[in-house]
C-alpha cells in the first residue's frame, strides 16, 4: 500500500500511490515516462536528474516523490512551447554545441535555466560557479558556459 500524491508535473495534474522510498527521479522515468530525466549516480552529485520544483532546481534522485506532494514538477520535456519550439536555453545548447554524448545536456539546460531566473550568471565565473553541481565529462564546459550566456540573453 502506497502514500498517495498528487502533483502538477509539466503543466498536467497527476495522482499516483508511491512507497515511501520512491525518489522523485524514480516517479518521473518509471512511472511516467519521463526520460529525458536522467540518473547518472543517484547520490546528487552529478545533477543529471535536475528538474524545477516549484520554480527551483532540484535534484530528484535526492528528492522523495511524497515531497512534491501539492508542488508543480517541470522536466526537460515540460519547457519546450507548445507548438514544439525550443526553450531558448536548450536552442542555445544546439546553437553553441554545448553538449556532445547528451547525457548531461537535461540536467544541465534545467539548471541553467534555473541560473539565469533565480541567481546572478552575468560572468563567465558566475556561470560556472552556479553549474558546479552538474558534471559533464565530454565538452571541457567551454560551450556550455557559452550556451548559458546566449540562452541567458535570449531569455531577457
Amino acid at each position: 500500500m502506497g502514500t498517495p500524491i498528487t502533483l502538477t508535473v509539466n503543466g498536467k495534474t497527476v495522482s499516483r500511490e508511491v512507497t515511501p522510498q520512491t525518489s522523485l527521479v524514480q516517479l518521473l522515468r518509471e512511472d511516467l515516462r519521463l526520460t529525458g530525466t536522467h540518473v547518472g549516480c543517484d547520490t546528487s552529485q552529478c545533477g543529471a536528474c535536475t528538474v524545477h520544483v516549484n520554480g527551483q532546481a532540484v535534484k530528484s534522485c535526492n528528492m522523495l516523490a511524497v515531497q512534491a506532494d501539492g508542488a508543480s514538477v517541470t522536466t526537460i520535456e515540460g519547457i519546450a512551447a507548445a507548438d514544439g519550439k525550443l526553450h531558448p536555453m536548450q536552442d542555445a545548447f544546439r546553437a553553441c554545441h554545448g553538449l556532445q554524448c547528451g547525457f548531461c545536456t537535461p540536467g544541465m539546460v534545467m539548471s541553467a535555466i534555473d541560473l539565469v531566473q533565480n541567481h546572478a550568471c552575468g560572468t563567465e565565473t558566475q556561470i560556472r560557479e552556479g553549474l558546479e553541481g552538474n558534471i559533464c565529462r565530454c565538452t571541457g564546459y567551454h560551450n556550455i558556459v557559452r550556451a548559458v550566456q546566449q540562452g541567458a540573453a535570449a531569455m531577457k
